[in-house]
């Protein structure tokens, strides 16, 4: 059999397949058997032990389940994945899954937290044809979306706080029917017990305090952490003096916006405006 040699730094997605090859020949299993236990086929592991196709975080959790090492590979997947995602937005994740209160504002697109499988996979799918990102990392991408939304479900639920340039309603994201099934999320998120909706108009005008997507998080001690981000990078902000101006803008941003109401009622308009 001819066996790729591999070199473990050349690369994260190297070292990750050239560990996952070793543990599974000290275990005597070929990749067909390892496959059965994981449950994907042979010749899909083998591209994975040899770089040729990146790992997701649903593979990684299934090789430690398999082969015993606990949170080994998903820790390794993680350090992976921070490569193709703004700097700090890893941790501010981190965050996100634990807070209590999560307060956004998104400009032009509909954020994660809302978004559906298919408007993600549609966004990163542009990226994709730019040549921004690989097929891979725009996966890791649409799985991160959905593991985001997944740590909502948590109990007690967090607190969100939605607010959307209406921009990010208006501008289309792929065929018709994939903006349809958004404003059914975006109604659905409406009506939740712990959720508030709320459009911010053009009307505005200079009034609108932000130009840039945000997150503040409120956490269970009741401390303050604000994630911001420019085309380039990200960055999150723990000092309260740095916070809380910011929170009193997203305040007088809540009270220039249309209430929850007339949100709905324009999301309901401009997706009859697509028949």
């Amino acid at each position: 059999m001819n066996i790729k040699e591999l070199n473990p730094d050349s690369s994260p997605q190297a070292a990750f397949g050239a560990r996952l090859r070793r543990l599974r020949e000290e275990q005597g299993w070929t990749q067909e058997e390892l496959g059965i236990r994981m449950g994907y086929s042979g010749t899909h592991l083998s591209s994975v032990e040899t770089g040729r196709k990146m790992p997701t975080l649903r593979l990684a959790r299934c090789a430690d389940e398999a082969l015993g090492t606990g949170d080994a590979f998903e820790c390794e997947w993680r350090e992976m994945r921070q490569g193709s995602l703004l700097e700090g937005f890893p941790e501010y994740v981190e965050h996100e899954a634990r807070a209590v209160e999560i307060r956004l504002y998104e400009v032009g697109a509909i954020p994660g937290l809302l978004q559906t499988p298919e408007y993600a996979a549609t966004l990163e799918a542009d990226a994709v044809r730019r040549g921004a990102i690989t097929q891979e990392q725009a996966d890791e991408r649409v799985e991160l979306v959905a593991e985001r939304q997944a740590s909502l479900a948590r109990s007690p639920a967090p607190v969100v706080i939605a607010v959307l340039d209406e921009g990010s309603v208006r501008r289309p994201m792929g065929p018709k029917s994939v903006m349809e099934a958004q404003f059914d999320r975006l109604l659905e998120f409406a009506e939740q017990p712990n959720t508030v909706l709320q459009i911010a108009p053009f009307s505005m005008g200079e009034r609108r305090p932000f130009s840039l997507p945000l997150y503040i998080l409120t956490m269970s001690d009741r401390s303050l952490m604000l994630y911001a981000e420019s085309v380039q990078r990200g960055y999150l902000e723990r000092e309260n003096t740095a916070v809380v101006p910011i929170l009193t803008a997203y305040h007088q941003l809540q009270a220039e916006a249309l209430s929850q109401a007339a949100s709905v009622a324009l999301i309901d308009k401009v997706r009859k405006g697509m028949s």
